[in-house]
């Protein structure tokens, strides 16, 4: 009996060492993918503009699909540019990357346009190209998918001989009329002008006090003692009544003034010619000093109008894209777009891209209620609510209207996810800014 045990036991044994022999002999084949990798959930700008100051800011996020090699093992991939459509040199790598995203900057894109041989002037203008790489395992697997090849634009700006160029001063609004005296976020920024030590800030403000400081900093702050438009060094604060202003700082003459000042789309294609709403707004860009806005319309007809009122109105007569006071109404079809207001010429672009923008039981029941409320990129990368007033809820962003791409906070730390948590609201009035000019995206609401 002991010897019929043994030989069973030693039996098993070997049967089982068999079985994992067959296990380790397992060999999972790669194969062709069944679907080729390519980009998804993008819409591409018209025009990318490059500057210097911007050169952190993110330019684009690209977005792919996962293709299929019928191996569970996960993929990498490789996002590539190259200023030639065949792609006879790689001039931007991501190098491997396990993600089905990946951010360029705008200092990416300049160093494309320095290899095109662009400059600040005349030539200006060029297409780089972009394409993702998926493989299995290390780059250089035997079976590889290669996306579709697609061009973006890009565009230096153009440095003008002799001219003056805007830039962020060292000046801001603080007071609880706009970020808590400070708590809630930085002071509104004064913009440098083409006269020395002038400042112009535009801002919406709401129903409170405010002062003038410099460098976010209590060291040296200006109020008015008498209420008459003349700074005193800590002087009294400023009353404020809510809405969007223009302010003037004139440090040498230690004067400001204040004025109602915002400009806005009106019309069927936004909100009933008024009767619906305010105006959509926009904001200002200080790297093109134009005026820009991300918006969804609809079918129908705008124009655009200052400080919500029909006083000062500006319409398009020919068709052209150069605006006239008065001028004909002009005609949209639905879709997410980007407007871009000059007011130095009068002229204006209106572009189908990628909008962001606020969804949640906060603002409009998820999307059952209405439109997003838009976000406007005011700088690349930068996207910005002046002012949107919330429930107690919660709320996420989302593009274009749409839940393929949306984010959420995962660990309630300012940071944001694909796909992330809600973020919970209290009831109010807020102001709030993206930032995709990072690694990782960033919001700030105040």
């Amino acid at each position: 009996m002991k010897k019929i045990s043994i030989f069973l036991i030693a039996s098993i044994v070997i049967l089982g060492l068999k079985s994992c022999a067959i296990d380790d002999d397992v060999v999972f084949v790669v194969e062709p993918p069944s679907e080729n990798v390519n980009f998804t959930n993008n819409s591409f700008a018209s025009e990318y503009l490059l500057s210097d100051e911007t050169s952190p800011n993110t330019a684009e996020t690209f977005i792919w699909n996962t293709p299929d090699f019928g191996v569970p093992t996960p993929l990498s991939y490789v996002l590539e540019g190259s200023i030639t459509e065949l792609f006879d040199n790689v001039d931007y790598s991501s190098g491997t990357i396990n993600e089905t995203n990946k951010s360029i900057r705008v200092g990416d894109l300049l160093a494309m346009a320095e290899l095109l041989g662009l400059d600040n002037q005349s030539n200006n203008v060029g297409v780089v190209y972009f394409r993702v790489r998926a493989f299995v395992g290390g780059d250089g697997s035997a079976e590889e998918s290669t996306s579709d090849v697609i061009g973006l634009n890009i565009k230096k700006l153009e440095v003008i001989s002799g001219g003056s160029q805007i830039e962020i001063s060292n000046w801001g609004i603080v007071g609880s009329a706009f970020n808590d005296w400070g708590n809630a976020g930085p002071d509104a920024v004064f913009y440098t002008t083409d006269q020395v030590n002038v400042f112009v800030s535009y801002v919406t403000l709401k129903d409170g006090e405010m002062k003038i400081r410099e460098n976010n900093d209590w060291a040296v702050n200006y109020g008015d003692d008498g209420a008459d438009g003349t700074l005193e060094l800590d002087g009294a604060n400023i009353i404020t009544t809510a809405g969007t202003y223009k302010v003037v700082f004139d440090l040498d003459n230690s004067t400001y003034t204040i004025e109602a000042f915002s400009w806005g789309v009106v019309g069927d294609a936004f909100n009933d010619w008024g009767n619906d709403g305010p105006d959509a707004q926009f904001l200002y860009d200080y790297t093109t000093d134009t005026w820009k806005l991300g918006v969804k319309l609809f079918d129908g007809e705008f124009k655009f109008r200052f400080n919500n009122d029909w006083t000062l109105n500006l319409g398009d007569t020919g068709g052209d894209g150069t605006l006239e006071e008065g001028g004909d109404n002009i005609a949209v079809s639905q879709g997410n777009y980007v407007l871009t207001l000059n007011l130095n010429d009068n002229t204006y672009t209106l572009d189908e891209g990628d909008i962001y923008g606020v969804v949640g039981s906060a603002y409009n029941d998820w999307g059952n209620d209405g439109s997003d409320f838009a976000f406007t990129e005011v700088n690349p990368g930068i996207f910005v609510i002046d002012a949107v007033t919330l429930l107690d809820g919660e709320m996420k962003f989302r593009q274009n209207n749409d839940w393929a791409v949306n984010y959420g906070d995962d660990g309630d730390d300012g940071t944001l996810e694909l796909d992330g948590a809600n973020i919970v609201t209290t009831a109010g009035t807020y102001r709030i800014t993206i930032d995709f000019s990072t690694g990782s995206p960033t919001y700030t609401i105040y």
